[in-house]
Protein backbone atom coordinates (compact mmCIF):
# COMPACT_ATOMS: atom_id res chain seq x y z
CA UNK A 1 0.00 0.00 0.00
CA UNK A 2 2.80 2.43 0.92
CA UNK A 3 4.67 1.66 -2.28
CA UNK A 4 1.52 2.19 -4.34
CA UNK A 5 1.01 5.60 -2.69
CA UNK A 6 4.65 6.43 -3.36
CA UNK A 7 4.22 5.49 -7.02
CA UNK A 8 1.16 7.72 -7.22
CA UNK A 9 3.07 10.63 -5.68
CA UNK A 10 6.01 10.15 -8.05
CA UNK A 11 3.74 10.07 -11.07
CA UNK A 12 1.69 13.09 -10.10
CA UNK A 13 4.75 15.16 -9.14
CA UNK A 14 6.48 14.49 -12.46
CA UNK A 15 3.34 14.84 -14.53
CA UNK A 16 2.47 18.21 -13.05
CA UNK A 17 5.68 19.91 -14.27
CA UNK A 18 4.42 22.37 -16.93
CA UNK A 19 7.18 21.98 -19.51
CA UNK A 20 5.14 23.57 -22.29
CA UNK A 21 4.57 26.70 -20.23
CA UNK A 22 8.27 26.84 -19.39
CA UNK A 23 9.37 26.40 -23.02
CA UNK A 24 7.02 29.16 -24.13
CA UNK A 25 8.43 31.55 -21.57
CA UNK A 26 12.09 30.61 -22.04
CA UNK A 27 12.20 30.56 -25.84
CA UNK A 28 9.30 32.77 -26.87
CA UNK A 29 8.88 35.10 -23.93
CA UNK A 30 5.15 34.33 -23.96
CA UNK A 31 2.61 32.85 -21.60
CA UNK A 32 1.03 30.24 -23.85
CA UNK A 33 -2.09 30.29 -21.68
CA UNK A 34 -2.72 33.75 -23.13
CA UNK A 35 -1.48 33.16 -26.68
CA UNK A 36 -2.50 31.02 -29.62
CA UNK A 37 -5.14 28.50 -28.63
CA UNK A 38 -4.45 29.04 -24.93
CA UNK A 39 -3.75 25.34 -24.46
CA UNK A 40 -0.75 24.34 -22.33
CA UNK A 41 0.62 21.88 -24.85
CA UNK A 42 3.42 21.36 -27.35
CA UNK A 43 1.30 22.29 -30.39
CA UNK A 44 0.53 25.70 -28.93
CA UNK A 45 4.20 26.18 -28.03
CA UNK A 46 5.09 25.49 -31.67
CA UNK A 47 2.52 28.01 -32.86
CA UNK A 48 3.56 30.75 -30.47
CA UNK A 49 7.30 30.20 -29.88
CA UNK A 50 8.41 28.15 -32.89
CA UNK A 51 8.78 24.53 -33.94
CA UNK A 52 12.04 24.00 -32.04
CA UNK A 53 10.60 24.90 -28.61
CA UNK A 54 7.43 23.04 -29.53
CA UNK A 55 9.36 19.84 -30.27
CA UNK A 56 11.36 20.24 -27.06
CA UNK A 57 8.14 20.67 -25.07
CA UNK A 58 6.72 17.55 -26.71
CA UNK A 59 9.82 15.49 -25.83
CA UNK A 60 9.90 16.75 -22.24
CA UNK A 61 6.20 16.06 -21.71
CA UNK A 62 6.70 12.54 -23.05
CA UNK A 63 9.84 12.09 -20.97
CA UNK A 64 8.08 12.88 -17.71
CA UNK A 65 5.50 10.18 -18.45
CA UNK A 66 8.18 7.61 -19.22
CA UNK A 67 10.24 8.67 -16.18
CA UNK A 68 7.25 8.23 -13.88
CA UNK A 69 6.80 4.61 -14.94
CA UNK A 70 10.50 3.79 -14.76
CA UNK A 71 10.98 5.44 -11.34
CA UNK A 72 7.97 3.60 -9.96
CA UNK A 73 9.42 0.28 -11.07
CA UNK A 74 12.74 1.19 -9.49
CA UNK A 75 11.41 2.57 -6.20
CA UNK A 76 8.38 0.32 -5.69
CA UNK A 77 9.39 -3.24 -6.64
CA UNK A 78 6.96 -4.73 -4.13
CA UNK A 79 3.90 -3.22 -5.78
CA UNK A 80 3.11 -5.06 -9.03
CA UNK A 81 0.84 -2.29 -10.33
CA UNK A 82 3.09 0.59 -9.28
CA UNK A 83 4.08 1.37 -12.87
CA UNK A 84 0.44 1.59 -13.95
CA UNK A 85 -0.45 3.81 -11.00
CA UNK A 86 2.49 6.12 -11.65
CA UNK A 87 1.68 6.32 -15.35
CA UNK A 88 -1.94 7.16 -14.73
CA UNK A 89 -1.06 9.76 -12.12
CA UNK A 90 1.52 11.33 -14.45
CA UNK A 91 -1.22 11.92 -17.02
CA UNK A 92 -3.52 13.23 -14.28
CA UNK A 93 -0.79 15.57 -13.05
CA UNK A 94 -0.43 16.94 -16.57
CA UNK A 95 -4.17 17.47 -16.88
CA UNK A 96 -4.63 19.19 -13.51
CA UNK A 97 -1.23 20.60 -12.60
CA UNK A 98 -1.12 22.46 -9.26
CA UNK A 99 1.45 24.76 -10.87
CA UNK A 100 -1.29 25.88 -13.28
CA UNK A 101 -4.03 26.23 -10.66
CA UNK A 102 -5.18 22.68 -11.41
CA UNK A 103 -5.47 23.23 -15.13
CA UNK A 104 -3.23 21.68 -17.75
CA UNK A 105 -2.74 20.26 -21.20
CA UNK A 106 -4.53 17.47 -23.01
CA UNK A 107 -2.34 14.54 -21.99
CA UNK A 108 -1.34 13.24 -25.42
CA UNK A 109 2.45 13.57 -25.15
CA UNK A 110 2.60 12.52 -21.49
CA UNK A 111 0.40 9.53 -22.23
CA UNK A 112 2.67 8.60 -25.13
CA UNK A 113 5.66 8.65 -22.79
CA UNK A 114 3.84 6.41 -20.32
CA UNK A 115 2.96 3.82 -22.97
CA UNK A 116 6.39 4.01 -24.56
CA UNK A 117 7.51 2.09 -21.48
CA UNK A 118 4.37 0.10 -20.70
CA UNK A 119 3.26 -0.89 -24.21
CA UNK A 120 5.67 0.15 -26.98
CA UNK A 121 4.04 -2.10 -29.58
CA UNK A 122 0.58 -0.65 -29.03
CA UNK A 123 2.07 2.84 -28.99
CA UNK A 124 3.57 2.22 -32.43
CA UNK A 125 0.09 1.43 -33.74
CA UNK A 126 -1.31 4.60 -32.16
CA UNK A 127 1.60 6.65 -33.52
CA UNK A 128 0.93 5.29 -37.01
CA UNK A 129 -2.72 6.31 -36.73
CA UNK A 130 -1.60 9.77 -35.60
CA UNK A 131 0.88 10.17 -38.46
CA UNK A 132 -1.51 9.00 -41.16
CA UNK A 133 -4.32 11.22 -39.86
CA UNK A 134 -2.08 14.29 -39.73
CA UNK A 135 -0.76 13.58 -43.22
CA UNK A 136 -4.25 13.23 -44.68
CA UNK A 137 -6.08 15.97 -42.76
CA UNK A 138 -3.43 18.24 -41.16
CA UNK A 139 -5.61 18.31 -38.04
CA UNK A 140 -3.47 17.58 -34.97
CA UNK A 141 -6.55 17.42 -32.75
CA UNK A 142 -8.23 14.78 -34.93
CA UNK A 143 -5.00 12.79 -35.06
CA UNK A 144 -4.66 12.95 -31.28
CA UNK A 145 -8.19 11.64 -30.77
CA UNK A 146 -7.64 8.91 -33.34
CA UNK A 147 -4.41 7.82 -31.67
CA UNK A 148 -6.06 7.86 -28.25
CA UNK A 149 -8.81 5.55 -29.50
CA UNK A 150 -6.32 3.27 -31.24
CA UNK A 151 -4.22 2.80 -28.10
CA UNK A 152 -6.59 0.64 -25.98
CA UNK A 153 -7.76 -1.25 -29.07
CA UNK A 154 -4.18 -2.10 -29.99
CA UNK A 155 -3.33 -3.03 -26.39
CA UNK A 156 -6.29 -5.42 -26.29
CA UNK A 157 -5.56 -6.99 -29.67
CA UNK A 158 -1.90 -7.47 -28.75
CA UNK A 159 -2.95 -9.36 -25.62
CA UNK A 160 -1.28 -7.04 -23.13
CA UNK A 161 -2.09 -7.35 -19.45
CA UNK A 162 -5.54 -6.09 -18.53
CA UNK A 163 -4.26 -3.23 -16.42
CA UNK A 164 -2.46 -1.68 -19.39
CA UNK A 165 -5.53 -1.91 -21.60
CA UNK A 166 -7.67 -0.39 -18.85
CA UNK A 167 -5.22 2.45 -18.32
CA UNK A 168 -5.09 3.08 -22.07
CA UNK A 169 -8.89 3.24 -22.12
CA UNK A 170 -9.00 5.70 -19.21
CA UNK A 171 -6.34 7.90 -20.81
CA UNK A 172 -8.23 7.77 -24.12
CA UNK A 173 -11.41 8.99 -22.44
CA UNK A 174 -9.49 11.83 -20.78
CA UNK A 175 -7.81 12.86 -24.05
CA UNK A 176 -11.12 12.85 -25.94
CA UNK A 177 -12.79 14.86 -23.16
CA UNK A 178 -10.00 17.45 -23.33
CA UNK A 179 -10.55 17.74 -27.09
CA UNK A 180 -14.26 18.54 -26.85
CA UNK A 181 -13.70 22.09 -28.03
CA UNK A 182 -11.54 20.94 -30.94
CA UNK A 183 -14.15 18.40 -31.99
CA UNK A 184 -16.85 21.07 -31.88
CA UNK A 185 -14.71 23.33 -34.09
CA UNK A 186 -14.08 20.43 -36.48
CA UNK A 187 -17.82 19.91 -36.87
CA UNK A 188 -18.25 23.64 -37.45
CA UNK A 189 -15.36 23.77 -39.93
CA UNK A 190 -13.43 26.24 -37.76
CA UNK A 191 -10.57 24.07 -36.49
CA UNK A 192 -7.10 25.22 -37.54
CA UNK A 193 -4.99 22.87 -39.61
CA UNK A 194 -1.32 22.25 -38.90
CA UNK A 195 0.69 25.26 -40.06
CA UNK A 196 -2.39 27.40 -40.62
CA UNK A 197 -2.43 30.88 -39.14
CA UNK A 198 -5.36 32.57 -37.48
CA UNK A 199 -7.12 35.10 -39.67
CA UNK A 200 -6.01 37.91 -37.37
CA UNK A 201 -2.40 36.72 -37.71
CA UNK A 202 -2.70 36.71 -41.49
CA UNK A 203 -4.12 40.23 -41.51
CA UNK A 204 -1.25 41.45 -39.33
CA UNK A 205 1.30 39.81 -41.63
CA UNK A 206 -0.32 41.34 -44.71
CA UNK A 207 -0.47 44.79 -43.06
CA UNK A 208 3.24 44.67 -42.26
CA UNK A 209 4.25 44.05 -45.89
Amino acid sequence: MIETLLAAAIGFALGSIPFSLLMGRIFGGVDIRKAGSGNVGATNVARTAGWGPGLLALLLDAAKGAAAVLLARLCCPGAPAADLVAGGMAVLGHLVSPFLRFRGGKGVATGAGVFLVLAPGALCVAALVFAVTVALSRYVSLASVGAAIAMPVAAFLLGLRGGITLLALVVAVAVIARHRGNLARLRAGKERRLGERRRSDRRKAEASR
